[in-house]
């Protein structure tokens, strides 16, 4: 193998695994939208249970 066989076999991994590591921050940053929307959803459920129960207290 030659120096330039070599150096495009080189390139050639590097943008695979550039791009590799692009698309992982990408679904991480999906992920954490995603975690971020679901915690939202469960507090709103948790103070609709809480208004809920003081309101059966108070009947």
């Amino acid at each position: 193998m030659n120096s330039q066989d070599f150096e495009s076999q080189y390139r050639d991994a590097m943008n695979e695994t550039l791009n590799e590591l692009q698309s992982a921050i990408l679904l991480l940053a999906q992920a954490q939208l995603k975690i971020s929307i679901i915690g939202s959803s469960l507090q709103n459920l948790s103070e609709s249970v809480e208004q809920y129960l003081i309101n059966q207290k108070s009947e």
